[in-house]
């Protein structure tokens, strides 16, 4: 059973979290009420994944998140941010946070991010010496719009990314949970077209309308394509959907606020993850690219 930390230094914040981390997996939760307790627990156990607050007095997410990349670089951070805080969010995800959400849809998200990052961090250990060999490998699919499929298409796509030196396992994780949300924009915002229909706070909802148009056309007609490239210098990735499409001109407006966009999380997410994002004129589209990290060899000065 995996073992959850949450930090937060409001009590009714902490367990609030807290409960949104048992719907999501069967998990045993931890409590910290700042980050110096959150470290010092880390050093007597270390747990699979630390939630964290963003806005905490002594020490705020932001520091916490970089002691534990610091002394604990395979622990993946989520955080957890308030209304207005959005840039610090990106701000975080560039210093290595798994992913983020927003407090006002803790009990939408949180779950399902739970579930993601911890299932993208187990580790297959005798796959994981095989991808590590290989040298470059280009891959087609074509997915119905369902969400499990996507699942086990990024945890596949998390192994092969092994090839690519990325400087850590959470830079791994982190281009998978990229390409998660572009496969989910593609199905939900794109296939199913579910944006303004329903209100996205309301998760029962919002399901329940996808659940819907799985089964009717021309929703249900339609398909995912994921082109995948990938080799020891880079990889890329092309997600389209057979949607409408959206004006690609919005996202420059999601990136300068807090909802501007349907989707806008992930496209954060996205944008803040990979070196580079490129949208067709359609908006039906997307090209994600990440270059592998150059690391000094072995006995090499930094420095010079």
């Amino acid at each position: 059973m995996p073992t959850v930390l949450v930090v937060d230094d409001s009590e009714v914040d902490l367990r609030l979290a807290g409960s949104c981390v048992q719907k999501g997996v069967d998990a045993t939760v931890l409590y910290a009420r700042n980050g110096a307790e959150a470290l010092e627990q880390v050093e007597q156990q270390t747990p699979d994944l630390v939630i964290t607050d963003l806005q905490m007095p002594e020490m705020d997410g932001l520091r916490l998140l970089t002691q534990l990349k610091e002394d604990h670089p395979r622990l993946p951070v989520i955080l957890i941010t308030a209304k207005g805080s959005e840039t610090i969010a990106a701000e975080a995800l560039r210093r290595g946070a798994a992913s983020y959400v927003p407090k006002k849809s803790l009990a939408k998200d949180l779950p399902n991010t739970v579930a993601q990052v911890l299932s993208a961090a187990r580790d297959d250990m005798e796959h994981s010496m095989l991808m590590h060999c290989m040298d470059r490998t280009e891959c087609s699919y074509t997915i119905y719009n369902d969400m499990d499929l996507i699942r086990t298409l990024v945890s596949h796509f998390q192994e092969m990314l092994r090839c690519l030196p990325l400087g850590d396992e959470t830079e791994r994780l982190r281009v998978g949970i990229a390409l998660y949300e572009a496969l989910s924009n593609a199905c939900y915002h794109g296939n199913l077209e579910i944006g303004g229909s329903v209100d996205p706070i309301d998760q029962e909802a919002f399901l329940a309308l996808a659940n819907e148009r799985r089964s009717q056309s021309p929703w249900c007609d339609r398909k995912i394509n994921v082109d995948i490239s990938l080799d020891r210098e880079s990889v890329r990735c092309v997600v389209r959907d057979e949607g409408p499409g959206f004006d690609p001109t919005l996202v420059a407006d999601t990136l300068g606020s807090e909802s501007a966009h349907e989707g806008g999380r992930g496209i954060i997410l996205m944008h803040t993850i990979m070196d580079s994002i490129h949208y067709n004129k359609k908006g039906n589209e997307v090209t994600l690219v990440r270059h592998k990290v150059d690391t000094p060899d072995e006995g090499e000065d930094p420095e010079d």
